[in-house]
């Protein structure tokens, strides 16, 4: 259900210099998508009314990158003043009867399990998401009063001793009430160690206000950690990988090691789907009951029917497969290609944009691209459809029950009828009556007065 009263606002300005990338820090890969791809998928899970994005450092590209996400609000900040000033420049575009949330576009883990409370406990004026930290170096740290609310939030840079032993430390996430946001926000100073307006400040003035201030504890670190290193973007991986991992598992999937799955997009899994060893899933996946993947395979927007087994290093690309079908080792299917029930397509065979009805077969080293194929087809090893002239693709439509045999050359456009027999090493132009044997060869001859050429030998050379 929408929420008609909250305006998201997202920081996404910062150069990240420690990156040392080219790349705008919020557009550094992370499972496969930029990093403020994350955060925009956890944000519409909220279903805000408005999402603003204050952007600057690489802004043209950042904004190209989302330009056809039509529902968010660009808000440029020209000059990156600190992280109060930058909420500030969305701030006209909010109505003060919103609630706002802010998060940072470097923050991807955050699930909207988690802000449901923040957002829960801002109904009332402030909420802060905190965490605690074995180690809080360089993190602002909270400070709360004698009866547990937060009274301030002091930057490392300006914090004593004292404040600097606390290990509970602001994320970055703060819900605050749009209309009294707006006024604090305009009274910022940056009269501190780094010269900048900052979000923080905010809390000070409303407990000066006396506007209740509010921390809500995120219970995994790794959930709210802001990335500024590759260190950091390789540990927000790994924490990634294992979340999803371990969901597959909860949703039934048997994963033969957790450690070693990759999970770049959205996943389906039946009862009893089996998957082994250092597999990719990306884009979307849906795997029916009791689908076997083994090691090494790469799935990209793959469905997959009921018992069906890919064995190991197989590539599966935008691509349709019926139940019951056995693929690889080795084999790869490319985009457009749709497979029935019972279909084997074995090692080192590479099927495009064809379609394969129930039970055909093509088990080794072979290319089939832009075909139609009818059921209980067999294809011999070594087969090509030629499907491309060096122009224009066209393509090859082979009936049912017709069995090519091994080294053919189809020669598209061509037909090969129902039940026909095209005889091994031949190339077929022309098309191939049904229930007849079709073959093109030479004469086989032998040269009994042939010698085989002799080196001859180099300079010096003993013969």
């Amino acid at each position: 259900m929408s929420r008609t009263d909250l305006s998201v606002v997202i920081l996404a300005a910062g150069a990240g210099k420690r990156m040392r990338s080219a790349r705008p820090k919020v557009l550094q890969p992370l499972a496969g998508h930029p990093l403020l791809a994350h955060v925009l998928d956890c944000t519409r899970r909220l279903h805000p009314a408005a999402v603003h994005v204050v952007y600057g450092h690489g802004g043209e590209e950042v904004r190209a990158r989302f330009a056809e996400d039509a529902g968010l609000n660009w808000v440029l900040q020209s000059q990156q003043l600190g992280t109060g000033h930058a909420v500030l420049q969305a701030m006209p575009q909010i109505p003060d009867s919103h609630v706002v949330l802010v998060l940072c576009g470097d923050v991807p883990l955050l699930r909207p399990e988690t802000l449901a409370p923040l957002l829960a406990a801002a109904a009332d004026g402030v909420a802060v998401l905190t965490v605690e930290l074995a180690d809080a170096t360089g993190y602002g740290r909270i400070v709360r009063d004698a009866a547990g609310a937060v009274h301030q939030i002091v930057e490392e840079r300006d914090a004593n001793d004292a404040v600097r032993a606390l290990n509970e430390v602001n994320t970055g996430v703060i819900a605050a009430p749009a209309g009294k946001l707006h006024a604090w926000l305009a009274s910022l100073r940056n009269d501190n160690a780094q010269g900048e307006y900052y979000l923080t400040d905010v809390i000070s003035m409303a407990v000066a206000d006396g506007t209740p201030v509010t921390g809500v504890r995120a219970s995994d670190p790794a959930e709210v950690a802001g990335i500024n290193t590759r260190l950091q973007l390789v540990e927000a991986e790994t924490a990634l990988r294992r979340r999803r991992a371990l969901a597959l598992i909860e949703r039934g999937a048997i994963l033969a090691d957790p450690a070693r799955i990759d999970i770049r997009g959205e996943v389906e899994v039946g009862a009893d789907v089996f998957i082994d060893s250092n597999v990719l899933l990306a884009g979307r996946i849906r795997l029916g009951d009791g689908v076997q993947i083994g090691p090494n395979v790469v799935l990209r927007d793959a469905q997959i029917g009921a018992g069906t087994v890919v064995h190991a290093h197989s590539l599966l690309e935008d691509c349709r497969v019926g139940a019951d079908c056995e693929l690889g080792p080795y084999a790869r299917l490319r985009p457009g290609s749709e497979l029935a029930a019972r279909v084997k397509i074995g090692n080192f065979v590479e099927i495009k944009n064809t379609r394969m009805a129930e039970a055909s077969k093509a088990n080794h080293l072979s290319y089939i691209g832009d075909a139609d194929i009818g059921r209980d087809v067999n294809i011999g090893a070594g087969t090509i459809t030629c499907n491309y002239d060096g122009a224009n693709k066209h393509r090859t439509v082979i009936d049912e029950g017709a069995f090519i045999g091994s080294g053919v050359e189809l020669v598209a456009p061509v037909h090969v009828g129902a039940g026909a027999t095209i005889g091994a090493g031949s190339t077929i132009s022309k098309e191939a009556p049904a229930g007849k044997l079709t073959l093109s060869r030479v004469r086989q001859k032998t040269l009994p007065d042939w010698r085989r050429p002799v080196k001859k030998p180099k300079p010096g050379q003993d013969t």
